[in-house]
């Protein structure tokens, strides 16, 4: 079934409808910055098309002398660099021009004070005191409106606990039919009007206390792999399953502002406060967005910055040698250092909030310290130096391994080299690097442990990265929702039940078990959004990136209700005369996707097993015998990798207690991790009762029979027109791709291990 998509792009989780609540009542603004315009303008949208009302009223600037609080240097700048004449960042009402200073209402010329009436098109007898039914506000109680009304009080009530929001945290209140947010600065603005668009009407009704809502992780970063070139393999975007890029088009700016504007919209609504605008694996033309492309790099900072969304930018080891100017690019060099003091001063004098480099080395052919004889921590404190005097921040991937090893040499692990190569530095680098490290040790599998260098470095910042592209998880063209394994991840305790977790040391705030005395390094997702008009190809891939934003945020979050967020919004209500029919649905595909989709591709914990190169599709044998180092192993008497400190690799020494034990033991080790760690006759019982190969055969059996299932579940809504025409037709062509393809795996990995172990299916099944 094929549908044409419509012209326009996708409102994800941000439909009008979802303004509903906000944009039929009365508020008042209170507050001056980029981002409470921002918050302004969200608001005067939704009133004009849903008939409330707007009041913005400007805070006092500090008087002279007066100390402001700077954020940390994570944090978007609010004293930001304006943006160009067609996109200036600051709010236009209703095609009007603005009086900065003034307060302005919905249709009526700007009034000195606080207004007295409240805006046209209100409905009488719904404000409560103050004649507002929401009061979103900036500032601390005493320097609130008295037209206010409970802002003050709830102010009040938070006393000396305000200087604990944060320059992104927000309190939440409603009492005497007001609901309150206060923040102490414009971000914590932004972010509480989210929370409002999340709750709905249920933030318009019974009475609640104060909440304190503050970011778990101060730095949230989504990382594109978007290349500015096309690249000749990768194309236009490495690992993209979306389309094309939404910054670039072939060397050159994409020139689709609104629709990056449109992105730092979708990414603030979601808690995500940093992005990096191109390709980890640095070449070509993004070399050169360090100097004579930087402007290229400054528009796009000033599309996002409205919505607090910090610009990164990752760069080439080797710049100054590829840019010509320089024959080495040894971090101890002088002149080489130099080079990079000069750019870093070039590039915060063009976009003075710039948030740092993000840096690939000495990994898969990119270039590093290692060729000089230096190590990461030298490489790494180089550019440090350099961009310290701004505040900006170096994220140096730990992703380091041998991408040429020989098959045949088994003491060689790849699940071994981050920490091997980085352990040993812990305490060597600057405070404002950030060592980046993947959530597992191999490489975004389905099911992989926990890396254990995450609980390896107690002095080093240490930021948490996933991967919401689906590389390896169905490439956006399987349904698969990763919440759920993203929350195993940040609640995994690496030094056991009711220890400090991976959360923990990625906020800064594990202790003595884990954390750098300056501070965690936060989170890093690899983006899943391109061209497509759904952002993410499938539609139902929205709910990744939703997801992880909310995590990284609030990493206690049931990712099955931070799902229930994401379909509320993005499937309101008045666009279906049959929500809760809608709403099972979506549930019975996602809620369990990712172990379904777990269970009929490489079983156990054993990886890959996908097809070289592009990565999709089940080839069993297709990295057995290369350099990259992802092997399985299997024989006829059994299959995995022996990674114990006892007879294999000493892999799981470099786990701290109780999981070394764990790991090593036969009797102890998880089964969904049995053969990541362990080498195992078919034969072998699992904790579950069933032997290996049985396990193989029934989970890919059970695998396919559920996505058939999905297959059904979705077809029965489409007549009932619950959701738009296109859409059910993307996703149906989507679900029909996944079941071909689950069958493929089912019938290829069965086969396989058939032929190599010789034990039949004990319940006669047809395998080839």
């Amino acid at each position: 079934m094929t549908v044409a998509d419509p012209a326009s792009t996708h409102p994800a989780w941000l439909p009008p409808e979802a303004f509903q609540a906000i944009g039929s009542r009365r508020t008042l603004v209170y507050g001056t910055g980029t981002l409470v315009d921002t918050v302004r303008d969200e608001v005067t949208v939704a009133c004009a098309r849903h008939g409330g009302t707007v009041d913005h009223v400007p805070s006092q600037p500090p008087q002279p002398g007066q100390p402001t609080e700077p954020g940390p240097p994570e944090e978007p700048s609010q004293a930001a660099k304006p943006g160009p004449p067609e996109d200036p960042g600051q709010a236009t009402k209703l095609g009007q021009p603005e009086d900065p200073g003034q307060p302005t209402k919905l249709g009526q010329p700007p009034e000195p004070g606080l207004p007295t009436e409240p805006g046209q098109g209100a409905q009488p007898g719904r404000a409560g005191a103050g004649s507002y039914d929401l009061v979103l506000a900036l500032g601390t109680a005493g320097s609130l409106p008295a037209g206010a009304g409970p802002a003050a009080e709830v102010g009040r009530e938070l006393g000396a606990d305000r200087g604990g929001l944060g320059p992104e945290g927000f309190a939440l209140a409603r009492r005497d039919a007001v609901t309150v947010v206060l923040a102490d600065e414009p971000a914590g603005l932004l972010h509480g009007l989210f929370q409002v668009v999340r709750l709905g009407p249920a933030a318009f009704g019974a009475d609640r206390p104060v909440e304190r809502h503050r970011p778990a992780l101060r730095l949230r970063l989504v990382s594109h792999w978007d290349n500015v070139d096309v690249h000749p393999v990768m194309g236009q975007v490495e690992r993209g399953y979306a389309g094309g890029s939404i910054f670039w088009l072939d060397g050159a700016p994409r020139q689709d502002p609104e629709r990056v504007r449109d992105y730092a919209r979708l990414l603030a609504a979601c808690g995500m406060n940093a992005m990096t605008v191109n390709n980890v694996n640095v070449h070509g033309t993004a070399t050169r967005l360090l100097t004579d492309r930087l402007d290229d790099v400054a528009a796009i900072a000033d599309l996002v910055r409205p919505y607090g969304i910090r610009v990164h930018l990752s760069v080439n080891f080797a710049a100054p040698v590829t840019l010509g100017e320089l024959p080495t690019a040894d971090p101890l060099d002088d002149d080489v250092r130099a080079w990079w003091a000069e750019a870093a001063k070039r590039v915060y004098g063009t976009i003075p909030d710039f948030g740092g480099f993000m840096v690939k080395a000495d990994s898969e052919g990119q270039p590093g310290p290692y060729r000089y004889g230096r190590t990461h921590a030298d490489g790494a404190n180089m550019l440090a130096d350099a961009l310290a005097p701004y505040g900006g921040m170096v994220h140096w991937r730990a992703f380091v391994y041998d991408h040429r090893q020989d098959w045949r040499d088994r003491s060689t692990d790849r699940a071994r080299a981050a920490y091997d190569h980085f352990t040993p530095l812990d305490g060597q680098f600057r405070d404002n690097v950030i060592v980046q490290v993947k959530h597992g040790p191999m490489d975004f599998q389905t099911r992989e442990p926990v890396s254990p260098v995450l609980a390896a470095m107690p002095h080093t910042r240490l930021a948490l990265e996933v991967q919401a592209t689906q590389e390896y998880t169905g490439q956006q063209r399987h349904v698969c929702y990763l919440g759920p394994w993203w929350s195993e991840v940040l609640r995994f305790a690496p030094w056991g039940p009711g220890r400090p977790t991976v959360a923990s040391v990625a906020a800064g705030s594990a202790g003595d078990d884990g954390a750098a005395p300056s501070g965690g390094g936060g989170l890093v997702v690899v983006s899943n959004v391109g061209a497509d008009h759904y952002w993410t190809g499938h539609p139902l891939a929205q709910a990744n990136l939703y997801a992880i934003g909310r995590l990284g945020w609030a990493p206690d979050l049931d990712p099955l209700a931070v799902l229930d967020e994401w379909i509320d919004l993005t499937f309101t209500p008045s666009a279906s005369t049959d929500p809760e029919l809608l709403r099972d649905t979506l549930h019975a595909l996602l809620d369990d996707s990712w172990r379904t989709y777990e269970r009929y591709t490489a079983p156990l914990g054993v990886g890959f097993m996908v097809a070289p190169g592009h990565h999709y599709g089940p080839d069993v044998d297709g990295y057995e015998y290369s350099r990259w180092g992802t092997y399985h192993f299997a024989d006829r008497d059994g299959v995995g990798v022996d990674r114990t400190r006892a007879a294999g690799t000493g892999f799981t020494g470099q786990y701290p207690q109780p999981w070394a034990d764990r790991y090593e033991s036969l009797e102890t080790c998880p089964d969904e991790l049995l053969l990541f760690f362990h080498h195992v006759p078919y034969r072998h019982v699992l904790h579950s009762g069933s032997t290996v190969i049985q396990h193989i055969y029934d989970t890919h059996f059970a695998g396919v029979e559920q996505v058939a299932e999905l297959v059904r579940r979705w077809e029965r809504i489409g007549p009932a027109g619950l959701v738009d025409p296109a859409l059910h037709a993307r996703v149906t062509d989507r679900l029909a791709e996944q079941q071909r393809c689950a069958e493929e795996w089912r019938d290829k990995v069965n086969t396989y291990f058939l032929r190599k172990s010789g034990v039949p299916d004990a319940h006669g099944r047809r395998i080839y």
